[in-house]
């Protein structure tokens, strides 16, 4: 089954995200289990995580088909001491929250060398980081989002997700989220049948698809290669609907969720309705 969903509002409590994706029709959705852009969080309460669980179950949501995502502030390849046992402290206890909440994925962005380190150096430190925080956390795959590319981000490339995947000991918890507005302004081509079966042949041979955990699903603003992290709403950016519909009559891509993160949120349940259409070849 294709898992469609998006990333709702968790805004007065976790409990309130499947609430939120129901809403739109969805089979999926991803969430931040805390303020997205502040380092500190007050615990989930005994009453959120029972609530969460609950609605997930009622409504038919399960781990698998979830895909919360960590804070933006954290770069578990920080090339400074005191920032990156920062990251790292905040990276665990997003893990552990996904613990509380019953869920099997982290979804999060590999990090930066902010032209202080070498590129092998900072990706070597992002697999360092995984391991430290896998071996304080049970049930939990790390999921490593690929990027654009943009400033001194890593992860835009198939080679260094692979580079960091090799020297992730636990091998079983450790996958990847391909954002579709990234790749693109990272430099793979998705904007025809060819080119998505030229990138994702590329994806298959240097990193597998078996460590596909999940997939953002959006158009792009920016152009092609241009390493900016913009996106768009399905059909109106640069990209185009093709790859949407390669995705959803792909067998590859059953069974992950499929989050939107297009820039109109009005429209969310009619974008899912669209990719629920073209799996159906309409």
């Amino acid at each position: 089954m294709y898992y469609v969903g998006a990333h709702v509002s968790a805004s007065g409590g976790v409990e309130n995200a499947p609430l939120n994706a129901a809403k739109l029709g969805a089979n999926a959705f991803a969430l931040f289990t805390k303020n997205q852009r502040r380092w500190e969080a007050k615990p989930l309460t005994r009453g959120s995580i029972t609530q969460f669980r609950n609605n997930c179950e009622r409504l038919g949501f399960k781990p698998e088909q979830i895909l919360p995502h960590d804070s933006y502030l954290i770069n578990l390849g920080h090339p400074e001491a005191e920032p990156l046992a920062k990251s790292r402290a905040a990276f665990i206890d997003e893990l552990q929250r996904c613990e509380q909440l019953g869920l099997c994925y982290l979804n999060f962005h590999p990090g930066s060398h902010l032209r202080k380190v070498g590129e092998e150096t900072c990706l070597n430190t992002i697999a360092e980081s995984i391991n430290l925080a896998l071996d304080q956390t049970e049930g939990i795959t790390a999921v490593i989002e690929n990027t654009a590319g943009q400033g001194s981000n890593l992860g835009c490339r198939f080679e260094q997700l692979a580079h960091i995947i090799d020297r992730v000991e636990d091998k079983s918890r450790v996958g990847v989220c391909l954002d579709t507005c990234h790749t693109f302004a990272s430099g793979y081509d998705l904007r025809d049948q060819d080119d998505c079966h030229n990138t994702f042949a590329a994806f298959e041979r240097l990193v597998g698809f078996e460590y596909l955990k999940g997939m953002h699903l959006n158009d792009s603003k920016a152009s092609f290669d241009s390493h900016k992290d913009r996106h768009h709403s399905l059909g109106m950016g640069e990209i185009g609907l093709e790859v949407f519909r390669f995705i959803m009559t792909d067998e590859r891509f059953k069974g992950i969720p499929l989050i939107l993160e297009t820039i109109d949120d009005t429209i969310w349940s009619e974008e899912i309705q669209m990719l629920r259409g073209f799996a159906r070849g309409e």
